[in-house]
């Protein structure tokens, strides 16, 4: 959410148990949500005010990283979020919402299931639009050599979808915040070279422990503070061009230093009179100065030429 995708979900469907209420149900969980800074809750805020409801204040709000959301509207307890979370949570009659859950997922949709008093009560869906220029960026990414490995929070059928649907080379899904850093810290012990970008607080972490962390600037400060790189428009496609421009300036690098190292490794001898004994050949140290500022000039020169590089 948010960097392969606009970050701007919206609620798409709602569907409830047999014995509870949609406009009940969506009140219950806007409410709930109004609290939350997740993207997702966002959405499911906006999707409820449009059909109608309005959130209103519950009790005793508490929010449960990379699971959920938990508190009392109008006396009854309300818990939200991923399905492993309300199971962890003792949840029934979950089962009655899995089929409708998988054909959701199996279109892209992100899925968030409600219970209300300890029994399942409905489900809402959430989609949130593939970004039009990120197809493009994974496909220079690949051209670039790279490996695209999507670490997501999301369940499997959703994050096997999307990353169809783009060409990503590794879906692992159903990840918590500390799966992601432990995934980030796998990858280096394996002497990989790995760059990661993501959006928000649940990010940072692996954005701080990568080789690179590119943050998107439509994403969380925290997100932003984590990474050596910030796409201001989180755009992919920046991802590419720093790729292009990080091995623009290594070679750049690499030519001063034999430039350097060629001109140096001949011009010092010179003027240390090394030719003065076989040719009589013996630089001014006014001629020699100069030779040394060219050295320089030159290094920089090249070095300017990156002003110019095809991003």
């Amino acid at each position: 959410t948010g960097t392969l995708t606009e970050g701007r979900p919206r609620l798409v469907a709602v569907s409830v148990v047999e014995g509870f209420d949609e406009r009940e149900l969506l009140s219950a969980a806007a409410s709930l949500e109004q609290n939350s800074e997740h993207p997702l809750a966002a959405a499911i805020v906006q999707g409820a005010k449009a059909r109608g409801v309005k959130p209103q204040a519950i009790t005793d709000f508490a929010s449960v990283t990379g699971g959920g959301v938990i508190g009392k509207f109008n006396g009854s307890e309300i818990t939200l979020g991923k399905l492993a979370f309300l199971q962890q949570r003792g949840m029934s009659g979950l089962a009655a919402l899995e089929a409708r859950a998988a054909q959701l997922q199996y279109e892209g949709n992100t899925v968030v299931f409600v219970a209300i008093n300890g029994e399942a009560a409905g489900l809402l869906a959430i989609a949130d639009p593939i970004k039009a220029s990120t197809p493009e960026a994974i496909a220079e990414l690949h051209r670039l050599g790279l490996k695209i490995i999507m670490l997501t929070g999301d369940n499997q059928r959703t994050a096997e979808a999307v990353a169809k649907n783009l060409g990503i080379d590794e879906v692992d899904a159903g990840v918590e915040p500390q799966h992601k850093h432990e995934r980030v810290q796998q990858l280096r012990q394996q002497g990989r070279i790995v760059a990661m970008a993501g959006d928000g607080i649940n990010d940072a972490p692996a954005l701080a422990a990568a080789h690179v962390g590119i943050a998107m600037g439509t994403g969380t400060d925290v997100a932003m503070e984590s990474a050596g790189i910030t796409l201001v428009k989180g755009d992919l496609r920046g991802l590419a061009s720093a790729v292009h421009l990080s091995r623009a300036m290594m070679r750049n690098i690499r030519q001063n230093l034999f430039f350097a190292f060629v001109y140096n490794s001949l011009g010092i001898p010179i003027a240390a009179g090394v030719l003065y004994p076989f040719f009589g050949l013996l630089l001014s140290p006014i001629i020699a100065g100069a030779a040394m500022s060219f050295s320089s000039v030159s290094v920089i020169v090249n070095a300017l030429r990156l002003r110019n590089q095809k991003l």
